[in-house]
């Protein structure tokens, strides 16, 4: 797999990372032997970057991961995050960006991970109580101390983002982005692009949707599966979302590719400087993922996607509760 700067900083990653939240929580039932096996093919693909959270699980996703790459360290590019805060049991907390916090948050996941360094670690959320500038200055601490390589935020305004900045680089910039949520586009992606900052797209197929496995809603969901509530994925929404997947399905047939890997290809030829992370948990998924990225585009093909998924089509909310994010 090629692959692609992110930041200023000097940061080489595969062109696609591996998101591997859906290995623990969020999307259903989990098979650990799957997951760890897809984390390995990812490995002999030639993906490199691999994304979890200290809150996927919570925080057994990072253990997953650590297990998985133990024999394999020297071949990832290991990202992780800290901010939202969860119990053992599950429950939510809030987000906390405190620079005592970082500490304990950073020196947590390096355990769990069984790893003495952090490639990229993010912010997970704005913590709007704490000033940016006091949870990247705790973040560089860390930079100096050999604990983490360089810096990310998620879910973060142009606002934070040219503060944090300010204060120590920024490499990777984390947000929700894809045919289906090209809100980054107006001011997000501008803003990083000034800055030479990367942007890491998660959720590029839409949550699944993009992929055209769901027909209608009752595919959708299940035990364990947020999706069940998504505003995205309510009956008031399904049917005219579907009519983005449906444009895609059939320019897809056309080109003899799957609906998912035409939407993933669609992010890959947004710039260079884009590195998405589509999550899964099962090897079959990852290699059609992987084979999008030698998919080529035309310039007519990416019109016709343009026009099936203008900015602001999508029907309904990327989150039942949106406050967390730092718009």
């Amino acid at each position: 797999m090629k692959t692609r700067a992110l930041g200023s900083q000097g940061l080489q990653v595969s062109a696609e990372g591996l998101g591997c939240m859906g290995m623990s929580e969020f999307y259903g039932a989990t098979d650990e032997a799957e997951a760890i096996a897809t984390i390995h093919e990812a490995l002999d693909l030639g993906v490199t970057l691999l994304d979890t959270s200290d809150v996927y699980g919570p925080f057994t996703n990072e253990r997953l991961v650590g297990r998985a790459i133990a024999e394999r360290r020297d071949e990832v590019v290991l990202a992780t995050k800290f901010g939202n805060v969860r119990r053992e049991d599950g429950s939510w907390v809030g987000r906390d960006g405190r620079p005592e916090y970082v500490h304990a948050a950073c020196d947590a996941s390096l355990e769990r991970l069984g790893v003495d360094h952090i490639d990229i670690y993010y912010q997970h959320r704005v913590d709007k109580n704490v000033p940016i500038e006091e949870t990247v200055g705790a973040m560089a601490e860390l930079v100096a101390a050999g604990k983490v390589r360089f810096l990310g935020l998620s879910e973060a305004s142009p606002e934070t983002i040219r503060r944090a900045h300010a204060v120590h680089p920024i490499s990777a910039l984390q947000t929700e982005y894809s045919l289906w949520s090209r809100d980054p586009e107006e001011r997000l992606l501008p803003a990083v692009r000034e800055l030479g900052i990367g942007f890491v797209p998660y959720s590029p197929l839409g949550r699944g949707f993009l992929t055209g496995r769901y027909s209608n809603v009752g595919d959708v969901g299940g035990e364990g599966d947020f999706r069940s509530n998504h505003p995205r994925f309510t009956h008031e929404n399904f049917a005219h979302n579907h009519r983005i997947v449906e444009r895609i399905e059939a320019l897809a047939a056309e080109l003899g590719v799957t609906p998912g890997q035409l939407a993933l290809a669609w992010v890959l030829h947004q710039g260079d400087d884009i590195v998405p992370i589509p999550g899964t948990k099962r090897r079959t998924y990852l290699r059609e993922n992987v084979a999008a990225e030698e998919l080529e585009l035309s310039a007519e093909d990416l019109e016709r996607l343009d026009e099936a998924a203008p900015r602001g089509f999508t029907a309904g909310d990327r989150y039942a509760d949106m406050s967390s994010i730092d718009a």
